[in-house]
């Protein structure tokens, strides 16, 4: 070998070193995540299980690096939200470079509750104050269409709070905030599993079966099995991904834990 073709090897071999050394990726910084919800969102007590919220499966969505503050509590509407005291709550935590996930509509739309209800106009208005709050802090305002019922007719899924998802739409559209539809995308999903396959999604639990959270029989078509959360949850952070904010890059590419076809029992991540 000669003296030139020694030194196109060694230049070589420090190229190649380098090449690898740039493809191991700088770990993430710390990012922080808040959520403002209702019970379709909520963390819960192992002795509800299998009843879940996507909010506790969101972390499966994220490396260590991201901290989630879920927030979320049932029964709440944007207006109890605010009139007990929880977006005061969040915030007093929320600081530069946070995201806030806002997404409310099932007990807004509930004029049975007064302490609930809030007509559209008032709905709109409280969600503008979340991202009022949001921004003063310097954190990303996110907002979300209210999640869908199991409700079919005809064989196909019924939205459930239309008014409502088109009016976090239109403050979507006037806040220039980010939008997350997850009206439509987990109507579009519940839909396409039909009646039946949609059943495991949602609570329908027979006596006896063994299940902590329902010694009796439940149907329930709001909240969430744990596979159901997994799934909505995956929606969520499908949707984060595809926004411009600083968050979007700590969505891993790899849910497998969100789409797993049994459930764990419990808020495991693993696949």
């Amino acid at each position: 070998m000669t003296k030139r073709h020694r030194t196109a090897v060694r230049i070589g071999a420090a190229c190649a070193s380098l090449l690898i050394v740039g493809a191991t990726p700088a770990p993430l910084p710390p990012a922080r995540l808040f959520i403002a919800s209702d019970s379709t969102a909520q963390d819960y007590r192992p002795d509800k299980y299998p009843q879940s919220g996507w909010g506790t499966m969101l972390r499966c969505a994220f490396g260590p690096e991201v901290t989630i503050a879920n927030h979320a509590m049932a029964g709440r509407s944007t207006k109890s939200f605010m009139a007990e005291g929880r977006l005061d709550a969040i915030a007093r935590d929320l600081r530069s470079g946070d995201t806030l996930l806002i997404q409310f509509g099932h007990n807004d739309a509930n004029q049975a509750k007064p302490e609930r209800y809030a007509p559209i106009p008032e709905y709109e208005s409280n969600l503008k104050r979340f991202i009022a709050v949001a921004r003063a802090a310097g954190a990303r305002p996110v907002l979300l269409t209210p999640v869908t019922r199991r409700a079919f007719k005809d064989g196909h899924v019924v939205p459930s709070f239309p008014t409502y998802s088109d009016a976090a739409r239109r403050v979507a559209a006037q806040e220039h905030v980010p939008l997350i539809d997850l009206a439509a995308l987990s109507e579009h999903w519940i839909d396409g599993l039909g009646p039946d396959g949609s059943r495991v999604y949602y609570l329908h639990y027979a006596k006896g079966e063994g299940l902590p959270g329902f010694a009796e029989a439940v149907d329930d078509d709001t909240h969430f099995s744990e596979l159901g959360a997994r799934r909505i949850a995956d929606l969520v952070a499908g949707g984060l991904a595809g926004t411009h904010l600083p968050i979007a890059r700590h969505v891993l590419k790899n849910r497998a834990s969100l789409t797993r076809a049994t459930a764990a029992g419990g808020p495991s991540c693993a696949g």
